[in-house]
């Protein structure tokens, strides 16, 4: 039987471990180094995956495409693998929006794919460390199969596309949506003056809060990452009748916090306080 050979777009730190739980199941997984960071190419070496060159080149070459990028280029990446002409599946595995998922199965659609809508839950999948892939559409048990016996639990929600776009946008309207609202808790205590008796009722009648805000440190990092994501969230929410702006909110306190992308150690919670506080008040801002 000849092995499923997958055009990996794009390996980041998400894309290549999935990638690497593909390759584990002998699937040949290619990825396209034009244009992309060192720090890109060396994930993709560490994870086995294979350099096809170009976007084309490994579009032209598989038959099944993967999205994993950061959901502000989901529809970018769908257009460029549609003008390539593609015609096998394309699996959209990105943090977006239920309608964004329906829109780009009609971009890809049109040029003869077919498409299957995925929501990844959980951090990079690797040994001792699962994860979830949810998967909806025609194909979708086709691709669970990939992965099986994998890190990467593949679940075939046997539901229309969007539903997994959806159980995605669900889950990280709250678990990344808390951590926007934690840290813009925390910076209103340190304007205010009463971090230190926030802290001890917390402790007193809240105790799981004081390590909950101790994530707001990780997830700052992560920050840059967030903002289109929150973006989709409010869209989801918006296009059933539901209020949008908690997660707009959270979008804005992101976009503050992106200047902390790839530091190289978890900032002070003081430093994301005042960044926060300062991005929100002109008369601090430098001129």
């Amino acid at each position: 039987m000849t092995a499923p050979v997958i055009a990996l777009l794009h390996p980041g730190e998400m894309g290549a471990a999935v990638g690497a739980c593909a390759r584990e199941r002998g699937a040949r997984v290619l990825f396209a180094s034009t244009g992309r960071s060192t720090d890109s190419r060396t994930r993709a070496a560490a994870a086995g995956l294979a350099d096809g060159g170009t976007v084309a080149a490994i579009v032209r070459e598989a038959g099944i495409v993967l999205s994993v990028c950061p959901p502000h280029a989901a529809v970018d990446v769908a257009n460029e693998v549609a003008a390539i002409g593609f015609r096998g599946v394309y699996v959209d595995a990105n943090a977006i929006a239920p309608d964004t998922t329906r829109r780009i199965a009609a971009i890809v659609g049109a040029s003869g794919a077919s498409f299957v809508d995925g929501g990844i839950i959980g951090p990079p999948p690797r040994a001792g460390v699962r994860s979830r892939l949810y998967l909806a559409g025609d194909g979708a048990a086709a691709v669970a199969a990939l992965f099986e016996g994998t890190p990467l639990g593949a679940v075939d929600m046997r539901s229309p596309i969007g539903a997994a776009s959806a159980i995605k946008a669900c889950y990280a309207a709250w678990t990344k949506g808390i951590g926007g609202l934690l840290a813009n808790i925390r910076a209103l205590a340190a304007h205010e003056g009463i971090t230190d008796a926030l802290l001890a009722e917390w402790s007193e009648s809240q105790s799981d809060m004081t390590r909950r805000t101790d994530v707001v440190r990780g997830n700052a990092r992560k920050a840059w990452r967030w903002i289109a994501e929150m973006e989709e969230i409010a869209a989801s929410f918006r296009a059933a009748g539901l209020p949008d702006g908690f997660h707009l909110a959270c979008a804005d306190t992101y976009t503050r916090l992106a200047g902390f992308k790839d530091a190289s150690a978890l900032p002070p919670i003081e430093d994301i306080e005042r960044i926060l506080l300062a991005a929100g008040r002109p008369e601090d801002k430098p001129a």
